[in-house]
C-alpha cells in the first residue's frame, strides 16, 4: 500500500513537471564542432530522460553479463546445499528410526553435498554406530577434535564410545577435557560425578555437585541433597584420620539435609569430643525428630564425659520425648534405664511396643530386665523365645540387601540416596547369628544350645510359652527343663 502511494505521488510529480514545461515554451540552441541543434526545452528534457534510461539499462545488462558466472556458481552451490540439508534431515530421521541402510545412504549424500558441515560428521558417526562400525565412528569423532566448532561434539562422542567399550579411564579423560573446554556443559559434570561416586571419591563428587549447581545444571534442592550425601560420606570416611575436616563436612551436610543420620552422628561425636556438648545435642535433637537411630541415641547419651548412668537416663528421656511413639525412642530410653538400674522406667518405656510393635531388640531388652531385676531365667527365656519370632529390627538396607553401614549409594545398583534405615525384606534368618549369640550371653548357655533354643522358638523343637505376661508356676525349674530338653534333643534325636 505504501509503495502504491509513493508510485502515484511520483507519477503526479512527473506529470506536473511536464505540464509546467509545456506551459512555458522556449528554445534550446546547442552549437558543437560546427553543428547547431535547435529544439524546444520540453523536447530536450524528454530526450535527456530517455538517454539516461538507456544508459542505466545498458549498465545493468553489462553488469549482469559480467557477474553471470558467479551467479551460476552460487545457484549451483545453493542447490547442492539444499540437497545436503535434505540428506541430513532424512538421515537424522533414519537414525532415530533405526534404519541403517537409509542412514548410511543419507550420510554418503550429505558428505558429497556438504562435506564441511558439522552435522554431516555427526550423521556419519551415528550411521557408523548404528551399523556397528565402532572404529569408523571413533575416527570421525577424533577428526572433530581438530576444529573448535566440533571439538565439544567430538569429545562427547568419544566419551560415549569409551563408556560402551567399558574404558572408564578414557571416558574420564574425555569428560575432564570437555569440562575444561566449557564448564557450562552439563554432561561432563554429570559424567565426572558418576565416576567419582563409583570410585568413592566423595570430596571430589561434592565439589562437582557445587559446580553443577553454580552453572544451573541442577535445581537447588537436588544439588543440596547430593552435596549433603557426599559430604556425609566423606566425613564418615575421614572421621578418625582428619577430624577437623570431617567436622566441617558433617556440619555442612547436616545444614543441607537435617534428616541425614550419618552427618548428625559424626558431627555430634566430634563436637562432643571437643566439649561442645550443647551444640552436639542440638544437632542430634534436630535429626532425631526426623530420623531416629541408635547411633544418634548413643552419641547423645555419652556426649558429656563423666555423666553417671542416671544423668544419661535423664538426657535420653529428653531425646525420647521428641519422638515418643517411635520404637527407637523406647529402645534408647529402656537401654539407658537398664544401665541406671531403673527397671520400672525401662518397662514403662517398652510397654507400648510389647504387642503389635514387638521387635527383637524390644524382646531382648525385656529378657535383660527379667534377669537383671529378678534373676528370673524362665521369664528371660520366654522373651528370648519371642525375640526369635518377633519382627526384625531396622537395619541399613538398599534394593533388598542389608548393609553393615550407611552408604550414599546402593552397592547393588549404584543408585544414589537409596540406602534406608528400615526393617529388612529378607526372611527370619537375617539376624539369626546375632540373636543366637545374644541368647547364649543372656542365658549363660553355649552357642549350640542357644541356636537350638532359637530353633525351638521358630517351631522346630519343643514349644515354649508364648505369652510373656503369664508367669509359669516355677520359672526357674521351667528354664532348667528347657535347657535339658534342648540338650537331650541334640544328643538323642527322636526315632522316626
Amino acid at each position: 500500500m505504501v509503495r502504491l502511494v509513493l508510485f502515484l505521488v511520483a507519477v503526479l510529480l512527473v506529470a506536473s513537471g511536464l505540464a509546467w514545461l509545456a506551459d512555458r515554451p522556449g528554445n534550446l540552441l546547442l552549437t558543437w564542432e560546427g553543428y547547431e541543434v535547435e529544439t524546444s526545452v520540453f523536447r530536450a528534457t524528454v530526450i535527456l530522460t530517455l538517454l539516461i534510461g538507456a544508459a542505466i539499462f545498458l549498465w545493468s545488462l553489462l553488469r549482469q553479463i559480467w557477474s553471470s558466472p558467479a551467479m551460476i556458481s552460487r545457484q549451483l552451490t545453493r542447490r547442492r546445499q539444499q540437497r545436503g540439508l535434505d540428506a541430513l534431515s532424512s538421515g537424522m530421521i533414519a537414525i532415530g528410526a533405526g534404519d541403517r541402510a537409509s542412514a548410511t545412504r543419507a550420510a554418503i549424500q550429505a558428505r558429497r553435498a556438504i562435506p564441511n558441515e558439522p552435522l554431516t560428521h555427526l550423521l556419519r558417526a551415528q550411521a557408523a554406530q548404528l551399523t556397528g562400525d565402532r572404529a569408523t565412528a571413533r575416527r570421525i569423532f577424533e577428526a572433530m577434535l581438530a576444529s573448535p566448532d566440533t571439538e565439544q561434539l567430538g569429545l562427547r562422542g568419544l566419551y560415549l564410545e569409551a563408556r560402551r567399550e567399558n574404558e572408564p579411564e578414557a571416558a574420564q579423560q574425555f569428560a575432564d577435557r570437555a569440562a575444561r573446554l566449557n564448564p557450562r556443559l552439563g554432561w561432563p559434570l554429570e559424567a565426572q560425578f558418576e565416576m567419582q561416586v563409583k570410585a568413592g571419591d566423595w570430596a571430589a563428587a561434592a565439589e562437582t555437585t557445587a559446580i553443577a549447581k553454580r552453572n544451573g545444571h541442577l535445581e537447588r534442592p537436588v544439588a543440596d541433597r547430593r552435596r549433603a550425601l557426599m559430604l556425609a560420606a566423606h566425613a564418615q570416611k575421614i572421621e578418625e584420620s582428619e577430624p577437623e575436616k570431617a567436622l566441617a563436612c558433617a556440619t555442612e551436610a547436616h545444614t543441607l539435609a537435617p534428616d541425614l543420620i550419618t552427618a548428625a552422628a559424626v558431627a555430634g561425636r566430634l563436637l562432643a569430643s571437643r566439649g561442645q556438648t550443647a551444640k552436639a545435642a542440638k544437632i542430634i535433637q534436630r535429626t532425631w525428630s526426623k530420623s531416629p537411630h541408635p547411633d544418634l541415641a548413643a552419641t547423645y547419651a555419652y556426649a558429656r564425659i563423666g555423666d553417671s548412668p542416671n544423668d544419661r537416663l535423664d538426657r535420653i528421656k529428653q531425646l525420647a520425648l521428641l519422638k515418643p511413639h517411635d520404637v527407637e525412642s523406647g529402645v534408647a530410653w529402656a537401654t539407658a534405664a537398664i544401665d541406671a538400674r531403673e527397671f520400672g522406667v525401662a518397662r514403662h518405656a517398652l510397654q507400648p511396643f510389647l504387642k503389635d510393635k514387638l521387635t527383637r531388640r524390644v524382646a531382648r531388652l525385656m529378657a535383660r530386665i527379667e534377669l537383671a531385676e529378678k534373676n528370673d531365667a524362665g521369664r528371660a527365656r520366654e522373651w528370648v523365645a519371642r525375640a526369635a519370632t518377633a519382627a526384625h529390627d531396622p537395619v541399613w538396607t538398599a534394593d533388598g540387601t542389608t548393609l553393615d553401614a550407611w552408604s550414599p549409594v546402593s552397592p547393588v545398583t549404584g543408585t544414589l540416596d537409596t540406602v534406608e534405615w528400615r526393617e529388612p525384606m529378607r526372611g527370619p534368618d537375617t539376624q539369626s547369628d546375632t540373636l543366637a549369640a545374644e541368647i547364649a550371653d543372656l542365658l549363660a548357655v553355649d552357642l549350640d544350645d542357644a541356636k537350638l533354643i532359637e530353633a525351638t522358638a521358630n517351631g522346630a523343637g519343643p514349644t515354649l510359652p508364648s505369652d510373656p505376661h503369664i508367669a509359669p508356676d516355677d520359672p526357674g525349674e521351667e528354664g532348667e527343663d528347657l535347657v535339658k530338653e534342648v540338650r537331650t534333643s541334640r544328643t538323642n534325636p527322636p526315632t522316626p
